[in-house]
Order: C-alpha cells, then sequence, then structure tokens
C-alpha cells in the first residue's frame, strides 16, 4: 500500500479494503468497470448521436461521474498511481483518436466530423477506463509491490498499447 493512499478508510461490506488483499481486487475492478462501461456508453452515445442532448447535459452527466471517480481512485489507489493516470493520458491521445475513430467508423461516421468539445467526454472515460486496466495488470501479475515485475508490466503495457494504436491509425 502506498503512504498517500487511504484504503484502510474505504470498507467493503464492513472490512477495510486494505485488509481485503486480492481479495478487495475482485470487487473493485468488476464493480468500476460494469459502473464506468455504463456511464461510458451513455457518454459515448450522447455525444455522438445524431439527436442527442446538449453539451451541458453531457459535461455534466459525464463531468459529475468522472469527478466521482477521480475521487476514488485517489483514495483507493494513491497520488503516485493517479499521476500515472497522467501517462495512461499522453498515450490516450493516439489511442483515444486512433480508437474512437475506429468504432465511429464501424457506424459510418468520422471522428474528425464532431468538434474537439463533443469528444471531451468520451476522451475521459477512455483515460480512465485505460488507467483501471492498468490497476488491474498491476494486481493481477501481482507487480503492485514488485519494482522489478511493476517495471516491466508498466513497459509491456505501454508498448503494447502503442502497438496497437498504431495499428488502429494505420488502418
Amino acid at each position: 500500500m502506498e503512504p498517500d493512499s487511504d484504503r484502510s478508510k474505504v470498507k467493503v461490506n464492513g472490512v477495510p479494503l486494505s485488509e481485503l488483499g486480492n481479495k478487495g481486487m475482485w470487487f473493485i475492478y468488476p464493480f468500476f468497470g460494469i459502473h464506468m462501461l455504463m456511464f461510458g456508453l451513455s457518454g459515448f452515445l450522447m455525444a455522438y448521436s445524431v439527436n442527442g442532448p446538449g453539451l451541458l447535459f453531457l459535461y455534466l452527466h459525464g463531468g459529475i461521474a468522472i469527478f466521482v471517480y477521480l475521487i476514488f481512485y485517489r483514495v483507493i489507489f494513491g497520488v503516485d498511481e493517479v499521476k500515472w493516470m497522467l501517462i495512461n493520458a499522453a498515450l490516450g491521445v493516439l489511442g483515444i483518436y486512433s480508437q474512437i475513430g475506429w468504432i465511429l467508423g464501424r457506424f459510418g461516421k468520422n471522428i474528425d466530423d464532431y468538434p474537439w468539445y463533443q469528444n471531451i467526454t468520451p476522451f475521459l472515460y477512455y483515460v480512465l477506463y485505460t488507467f483501471l486496466l492498468r490497476q488491474f495488470l498491476l494486481d493481477l501479475t501481482r507487480s503492485r509491490d514488485n519494482p522489478a515485475r511493476r517495471a516491466l508490466v508498466n513497459s509491456t503495457y505501454v508498448g503494447v498499447s502503442l502497438l496497437v494504436y498504431g495499428l488502429m491509425l494505420w488502418r
């Protein structure tokens, strides 16, 4: 557990998350993965549908949820891990553009047909989801407290991400 993490304050069924160990992982990732998928999918559909809601509603709907996720991320994973999310965001610019562009292409649409500000909510969900994916990989490979393994997982994560994004842009 990182020194800046507040895992001991977060409880699942009355038990501090820090005491659940790997068992806590099996609550956090499915819960946030499914919850964020629902909000992210609705945000995606609202942002790119022909008769979607206004931009203010899109920002309120997505913005409130994104703000709450960030609070939970800081409490559960710690400040250092949230900082790593910024690395995901940098990778995400390339990944988001390629993958959302690819998804929209499946529906006969082009990402360039939408103004930049209409892409903000789906882009932020993408960053949050890829952050959760990296956290899951660190826990799945038991790399969080093993510096050598963690470095390997981080390098592999960045390399595979760049490969996938590059292939999608090359399409």
